[in-house]
C-alpha cells in the first residue's frame, strides 16, 4: 500500500505536532487521521497552512509552558480519588481507566485533562494505592498519586 503525506492539525502520539508533515500509510490516513479532523491532505499549497500552524504552536508553547510548571506542581500536590464498584473478594469490577483517572484529576483540580494525556504504570484492578504520569505540557509531566476505592 502506498504512503500518503499529510499535515498534522494537533498532535498525534507516535507521529508528531500540530504543523508537521508526515508520511503514513494511505489507510492510517484515510481511515483515521483525515476523518477525525487531526491531519489533512498535504498539497503543495498547504504549506501558508503549515506555516500558520507552526507559527500558532510556537505563540502557544511560549504562553503554555508557564501554565504547564503551575499544573504540574499542583498535580503532584493533589491525591485523587476514584470510587469503584468491588466485590466481596475485594477485586474491582472492571478496570481503573486513563478516562477514569482523568475524570478524577478533573473533580480534585477542577482543571480539564483529557484520557489520552494519562498514562497508567500497569493494569489496576483492585483498591489501593497508584501512581500515573500525565503529559501537561510538551515536554512537561508530572507523576500523580491516585487512590481506588473499592466500595460493595
Amino acid at each position: 500500500m502506498p504512503n500518503r503525506k499529510v499535515i498534522l492539525n494537533q498532535e498525534v502520539d507516535g507521529l508528531g505536532a500540530a504543523g508537521d508533515v508526515v508520511e503514513v500509510r494511505a489507510g492510517y490516513a484515510r481511515n483515521l487521521l483525515l476523518p477525525r479532523g487531526w491531519a489533512s491532505a498535504w498539497s503543495a499549497g498547504a504549506e501558508k497552512h503549515i506555516e500558520a500552524l507552526r507559527k500558532a504552536r510556537r505563540a502557544k508553547q511560549i504562553a503554555d509552558h508557564d501554565e504547564a510548571i503551575k499544573v504540574k506542581g499542583e498535580l503532584e500536590s493533589t491525591t485523587a480519588r476514584i470510587d469503584m464498584k468491588a466485590g466481596k473478594n475485594g477485586r474491582l469490577f472492571g478496570a481503573v481507566t486513563p478516562a477514569l483517572v482523568a475524570e478524577a484529576l478533573q473533580t480534585a483540580t477542577g482543571r480539564d485533562f483529557d484520557r489520552r494525556q494519562v498514562a497508567l504504570t500497569g493494569h489496576v484492578k483492585t483498591p489501593g494505592s497508584y501512581n500515573a504520569v500525565v503529559r501537561v505540557g510538551d515536554e512537561i509531566t508530572a507523576k500523580i498519586k491516585f487512590e481506588v476505592i473499592g466500595k460493595a
